[in-house]
Protein backbone atom coordinates (compact mmCIF):
# COMPACT_ATOMS: atom_id res chain seq x y z
CA UNK A 1 0.00 0.00 0.00
CA UNK A 2 1.23 3.50 -0.83
CA UNK A 3 0.51 5.36 2.41
CA UNK A 4 1.31 8.69 0.76
CA UNK A 5 -1.78 8.23 -1.40
CA UNK A 6 -4.25 7.61 1.42
CA UNK A 7 -6.96 10.19 1.07
CA UNK A 8 -8.79 12.53 3.37
CA UNK A 9 -12.12 13.85 2.23
CA UNK A 10 -10.18 16.22 0.00
CA UNK A 11 -6.47 15.63 -0.40
CA UNK A 12 -3.84 12.95 -0.15
CA UNK A 13 -0.94 13.33 2.23
CA UNK A 14 1.30 13.78 -0.79
CA UNK A 15 -0.85 16.61 -2.16
CA UNK A 16 -0.86 18.54 1.13
CA UNK A 17 2.86 17.88 1.56
CA UNK A 18 3.45 19.48 -1.86
CA UNK A 19 1.48 22.56 -0.72
CA UNK A 20 3.49 22.78 2.50
CA UNK A 21 6.74 22.47 0.56
CA UNK A 22 5.69 25.22 -1.87
CA UNK A 23 5.03 27.45 1.14
CA UNK A 24 8.43 26.75 2.67
CA UNK A 25 6.96 25.06 5.75
CA UNK A 26 9.71 23.66 7.96
CA UNK A 27 7.57 22.09 10.72
CA UNK A 28 4.06 20.66 10.88
CA UNK A 29 2.83 20.99 14.46
CA UNK A 30 0.18 18.33 14.51
CA UNK A 31 -2.61 16.72 16.43
CA UNK A 32 -4.45 14.61 13.88
CA UNK A 33 -8.06 13.56 13.75
CA UNK A 34 -9.37 10.62 11.75
CA UNK A 35 -9.32 12.69 8.56
CA UNK A 36 -6.11 14.71 8.92
CA UNK A 37 -4.42 11.66 10.39
CA UNK A 38 -4.35 10.04 6.96
CA UNK A 39 -1.67 12.59 6.03
CA UNK A 40 0.71 11.31 8.69
CA UNK A 41 2.65 8.73 6.63
CA UNK A 42 3.50 11.34 3.99
CA UNK A 43 4.33 14.02 6.55
CA UNK A 44 6.37 11.68 8.75
CA UNK A 45 8.46 10.43 5.84
CA UNK A 46 9.18 13.87 4.38
CA UNK A 47 12.85 14.54 4.80
CA UNK A 48 12.63 18.28 4.23
CA UNK A 49 10.16 19.15 6.98
CA UNK A 50 9.67 17.92 10.49
CA UNK A 51 6.45 16.54 11.95
CA UNK A 52 5.97 17.65 15.57
CA UNK A 53 3.22 15.69 17.31
CA UNK A 54 1.56 17.32 20.31
CA UNK A 55 -0.63 15.97 23.12
CA UNK A 56 -3.00 18.94 23.38
CA UNK A 57 -3.95 21.57 20.85
CA UNK A 58 -3.01 24.45 23.14
CA UNK A 59 0.60 23.33 23.13
CA UNK A 60 0.60 23.31 19.32
CA UNK A 61 0.34 27.10 19.27
CA UNK A 62 3.13 27.53 21.83
CA UNK A 63 5.44 25.17 19.95
CA UNK A 64 4.67 26.86 16.63
CA UNK A 65 5.34 30.24 18.27
CA UNK A 66 8.75 29.10 19.48
CA UNK A 67 9.62 27.70 16.07
CA UNK A 68 8.55 30.93 14.38
CA UNK A 69 10.59 33.06 16.79
CA UNK A 70 13.54 30.76 16.07
CA UNK A 71 13.34 31.56 12.37
CA UNK A 72 11.38 28.52 11.19
CA UNK A 73 8.10 28.43 9.25
CA UNK A 74 5.66 26.17 11.12
CA UNK A 75 2.05 25.33 10.36
CA UNK A 76 -0.42 24.10 12.98
CA UNK A 77 -2.67 21.23 11.86
CA UNK A 78 -5.62 20.24 14.07
CA UNK A 79 -9.37 19.67 14.07
CA UNK A 80 -12.01 22.30 14.78
CA UNK A 81 -12.70 20.88 18.23
CA UNK A 82 -9.01 21.33 18.97
CA UNK A 83 -9.27 24.91 17.82
CA UNK A 84 -11.97 25.43 20.43
CA UNK A 85 -9.82 23.80 23.12
CA UNK A 86 -6.80 25.89 22.29
CA UNK A 87 -8.40 29.33 22.22
CA UNK A 88 -6.38 30.89 25.03
CA UNK A 89 -3.05 29.75 23.58
CA UNK A 90 -4.15 30.94 20.14
CA UNK A 91 -5.11 34.34 21.57
CA UNK A 92 -1.79 34.67 23.31
CA UNK A 93 0.49 33.85 20.37
CA UNK A 94 -1.54 35.48 17.59
CA UNK A 95 -2.64 38.63 19.39
CA UNK A 96 -0.50 39.25 22.47
CA UNK A 97 2.72 38.19 20.74
CA UNK A 98 1.48 39.24 17.28
CA UNK A 99 2.87 36.18 15.49
CA UNK A 100 1.61 35.54 11.94
CA UNK A 101 1.21 31.78 12.30
CA UNK A 102 -0.60 29.52 9.85
CA UNK A 103 -3.05 26.71 10.52
CA UNK A 104 -5.01 24.04 8.72
CA UNK A 105 -8.14 23.22 10.70
CA UNK A 106 -10.24 20.17 9.90
CA UNK A 107 -13.88 21.32 9.86
CA UNK A 108 -15.50 18.37 11.60
CA UNK A 109 -18.80 17.14 10.10
CA UNK A 110 -19.05 20.00 7.59
CA UNK A 111 -19.75 17.63 4.68
CA UNK A 112 -22.45 15.75 6.60
CA UNK A 113 -25.67 17.74 6.15
CA UNK A 114 -27.62 15.47 8.49
CA UNK A 115 -25.07 15.79 11.30
CA UNK A 116 -26.17 17.44 14.53
CA UNK A 117 -22.53 17.79 15.62
CA UNK A 118 -22.22 21.15 17.42
CA UNK A 119 -18.59 21.43 16.25
CA UNK A 120 -19.98 22.07 12.79
CA UNK A 121 -22.12 24.94 14.03
CA UNK A 122 -19.35 26.79 15.89
CA UNK A 123 -16.21 26.56 13.72
CA UNK A 124 -16.79 29.54 11.45
CA UNK A 125 -18.31 31.82 14.11
CA UNK A 126 -15.32 31.18 16.38
CA UNK A 127 -12.83 32.01 13.62
CA UNK A 128 -14.80 35.18 12.90
CA UNK A 129 -14.91 36.08 16.61
CA UNK A 130 -11.13 35.67 16.76
CA UNK A 131 -10.95 37.94 13.67
CA UNK A 132 -8.91 35.34 11.81
CA UNK A 133 -8.53 35.48 8.06
CA UNK A 134 -9.69 32.06 6.89
CA UNK A 135 -10.30 30.22 3.64
CA UNK A 136 -13.05 27.60 3.62
CA UNK A 137 -12.02 24.69 1.40
CA UNK A 138 -15.05 22.61 0.44
CA UNK A 139 -13.90 20.91 -2.79
CA UNK A 140 -10.72 19.19 -4.02
CA UNK A 141 -10.32 21.66 -6.88
CA UNK A 142 -9.67 24.38 -4.29
CA UNK A 143 -6.27 22.87 -3.42
CA UNK A 144 -4.33 25.59 -5.32
CA UNK A 145 -6.11 28.30 -3.29
CA UNK A 146 -4.50 27.14 -0.04
CA UNK A 147 -0.99 28.34 -0.88
CA UNK A 148 -2.29 31.65 -2.21
CA UNK A 149 -4.33 32.31 0.92
CA UNK A 150 -1.44 31.57 3.28
CA UNK A 151 1.05 33.52 1.14
CA UNK A 152 -1.29 36.55 1.27
CA UNK A 153 -1.46 36.22 5.06
CA UNK A 154 2.36 36.10 5.22
CA UNK A 155 2.65 39.14 2.93
CA UNK A 156 0.33 41.02 5.29
CA UNK A 157 2.26 39.76 8.34
CA UNK A 158 -0.94 38.27 9.77
CA UNK A 159 -2.12 34.79 10.73
CA UNK A 160 -3.85 32.65 8.10
CA UNK A 161 -6.18 29.70 8.55
CA UNK A 162 -7.44 27.11 6.11
CA UNK A 163 -10.71 25.56 7.23
CA UNK A 164 -10.79 22.16 5.52
CA UNK A 165 -14.23 20.55 5.16
CA UNK A 166 -14.45 17.02 6.55
CA UNK A 167 -17.08 14.37 6.72
CA UNK A 168 -17.22 12.25 3.57
CA UNK A 169 -14.94 9.42 2.79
Amino acid sequence: MDYGQLTTDMFTGTEILDVFRALGVTHVVYLPDSTLGTWEPALASAGDLQLVRVCREGEAWAIAAGLHMGGKRPIVVLQSTGLFESGDALRNVLYDLGLPLWAVVGYRSYLLPESKDSAKRFAEPILKAWDLDFLLVERPEQLPLIAGHLQAAAAGNRPGVVLLAEGKG
